[in-house]
């Protein structure tokens, strides 16, 4: 059984490397691919770089079915830190730095059982899973890997997940007709009144999917995350560039929705558009329903958590084909924020959970 101390140690080293994601600036000579070869002694590690900052390391013990997700980037440091994040800090009920709770902490307790045991066992490391571009993960499951179940660590207090929302962004370019502001056709030719107008009917339409409910989650939460259009107040704007986005209950189709809302632009009115990324929701198949507690979940004797409203890369196991769940310590609330914290007790419940999947799951 993996003690604390153990846990801590490894996130000390954890938590001490910058894997930040913007940048994306790792690459597979780094030191902290060296220890986690150092702390995978016994299994079968290979290590791919897919160029760009997304790495994937595998690490295979034995001959398991499930494979363990855990992803090695953080975000940023954010405003507010009131010490250095990048230096663990322990006291008696938390572990506070840069990744503690978004998932260093996890994978700190994964390393620690995974050395207290000799169970058939697979993890799997990835390094862009904060850039939502998932290369590293579906690269993997572009493999012959062999695997039937994945369970992704990230913050749902110990609790198994196996419903959440899906994604959709998207970059919608408007156009208009410059000229000077006090023309009478400036209402219908800035192009940055056209994307006011279209954000109106967007939101409308969101508020509209208000009472959809599927797993217990309600509405499409739909955002305008970017509007950048114009130079200046006397000018007309001839431009305007908009990122949107919005999380789809699973077994919606968030390209569909989001087609759907670009149709409502005027043709003339629309310079380009492009879907920058899609992902499904978990489970991926509508043919699922992914309520808890699911047949897996009892079977594995874990705490069946409801669905979430986060995305993680579970859905993309699952629309490979895989069984697949998100597993992991901290709260969600911890995650992305300064003095990022994970209480030592989800360390060593996750800890004490995985040594028993790895004993007598594979």
């Amino acid at each position: 059984m993996a003690a604390m101390r153990d846990i801590l140690d490894r996130l000390e080293v954890l938590v001490a490397c910058d894997t930040r994601n913007p940048p994306r600036a790792m690459q597979s000579g780094d030191p902290v691919f060296e220890f986690l070869r150092n702390e995978l002694k016994g299994f079968d590690v290979s290590v791919n770089d897919h160029g760009d900052g997304s790495i994937g390391l595998l690490g295979v013990r034995g001959r398991p079915k499930t494979v363990f997700n855990f992803h090695l980037d953080t975000v940023p440091v954010t405003d507010g830190w009131t010490h250095n994040p990048f230096s663990l800090s322990v006291d008696n009920e938390r572990a506070v730095g840069l990744g503690a709770c978004d998932i260093k902490g996890a994978l700190a307790s994964m390393l620690a059982a995974a050395n207290a045991s000799s169970g058939d066992l697979a993890i799997l490391i990835t390094t862009d899973e904060e850039a939502g571009v998932g290369v590293a993960v579906n690269a993997f499951l572009g493999t012959d890997h062999g695997f039937n179940n994945a369970i992704v660590a990230e913050p749902t207090r110990c609790k198994a997940v196996t419903a959440h929302r899906g994604i959709t962004t998207a970059r919608v370019v408007f156009k208009g007709i410059a000229g000077h502001a006090s023309s009478d056709r400036v209402l219908a030719d800035s192009a940055n009144h056209c994307a006011i107008r279209w954000a109106n009917r967007c939101l409308a339409k969101a508020e509209s999917w208000g009472e959809l409910e599927q797993n217990g989650l309600k509405g499409v939460p739909f955002n305008i995350g970017r509007i950048d259009g114009g130079i200046k107040p006397n000018m007309i704007a001839e431009r305007c560039e908009m990122r949107i986005g919005l999380r789809t209950l699973p077994g919606q189709n968030g390209r569909e929705l989001v087609q759907g809302l670009l149709a409502e632009i005027p043709p003339d009115e629309l310079h380009e558009s492009e879907i920058t990324f899609n992902a499904p929701s978990l489970p991926a198949t509508s043919g699922e329903t992914g309520q808890a507690p699911s047949a897996w979940v009892q079977q594995l004797g874990l705490n069946a958590g409801p669905a979430v409203n986060f995305w993680s890369e579970a859905a993309l196991f699952s629309a490979a084909g895989l069984h697949a769940m998100v597993l992991g310590s901290g709260d969600i609330a911890q995650a992305h924020t300064a003095d990022e914290w994970v209480e030592l007790s989800q360390l060593e419940e996750l800890a004490k959970t995985y040594s028993r999947l790895i004993e007598n799951a594979g």
